[in-house]
């Protein structure tokens, strides 16, 4: 299984100064599991939650680390009013975003997959083997887009629910569907899938289609901040640790 790593081993990232700071508090929702959810005994859990926790501990900073949920149209707010100093929950990197905030390097890509009955599949392993056949994918999205921009070849079948284009694709009225990989995944191992399904070929990034994955945003003015979130989950993904918790939440991998 491939495991995201985008960093470069040679690089190195000093720490700055964070003296100043009486404490780091970040802000995510609860609304967008498997990254931020509240558990069975009604605690926040999740992959952000776990990530902003190990990079605390990577910067030996825990005790003055505090993870804070709050709905996704106070994010922002929260951030700018000073009220946090990190926002970790998936916002996307735009210039508009980029105008209000500071982001760290991406930690995870989201990528765009093809997924096809195991049985009565495609003749090949590769995109190729889908010319000419009929593919679902969700109506006016960015796997649209990227579908019709990157497989020219194919048939798109719009949907405007993915559990009408998972149906279809279980009962073989339609030859694949393409769309979000995290989204697929989980689909696949679900009762409802009922094991019918498989990835085929893939993973596919786009940035012009699918951004530049999840990041970490902070106010212009704390640029040491980022920079320590730089230098840690660089040692995340030197230490193992990254992997651990990618492994943790996405157990049937994303790519």
């Amino acid at each position: 299984m491939l495991v995201p790593n985008y960093t470069d081993p040679r690089e190195r990232i000093p720490v700055p100064d964070l003296m100043a700071y009486s404490r780091i508090r970040f802000v995510t929702t609860v609304d967008f599991p498997p990254f931020g959810f509240l558990d069975q005994t009604g605690h926040l859990a999740g992959f952000h939650v776990d990530l902003a926790r190990a990079i605390c501990e990577e910067l030996d900073l825990l005790s003055k680390c505090q993870i804070q949920a709050l709905p996704w149209g106070e994010l922002e707010g929260a951030l700018i009013k000073g009220q946090a100093e990190a926002l970790i929950s998936g916002l996307a990197i735009t210039a508009q975003s980029r105008s209000k905030f500071r982001f760290t390097r991406p930690y995870l890509a989201l990528p765009a997959r093809f997924a096809v009955r195991k049985e009565a599949g495609p003749q090949g392993e590769d995109a190729s083997a889908l010319a000419g056949q009929r593919v679902g994918v969700l109506d006016g999205t960015a796997h649209e887009a990227m579908l019709r921009d990157w497989f020219s070849g194919t048939r798109p079948v719009t949907f405007s629910r993915p559990d009408w284009m998972f149906k279809a694709l279980k009962a073989g009225n339609i030859d694949a569907v393409f769309g979000d990989g995290l989204q697929l995944s989980f689909w696949l191992s679900s009762q409802s899938a009922d094991a019918c399904c498989r990835f085929l070929d893939g993973p596919y990034f786009s940035q012009a289609h699918l951004g530049e994955g999840l990041a970490i945003a902070v106010r212009p003015r704390n640029a040491a901040l980022r920079q320590a979130f730089d230098h840690a989950l660089l040692s995340l993904n030197r230490n193992g640790r990254f992997t651990e918790l990618y492994l943790r939440w996405f157990p049937n991998g994303l790519y």
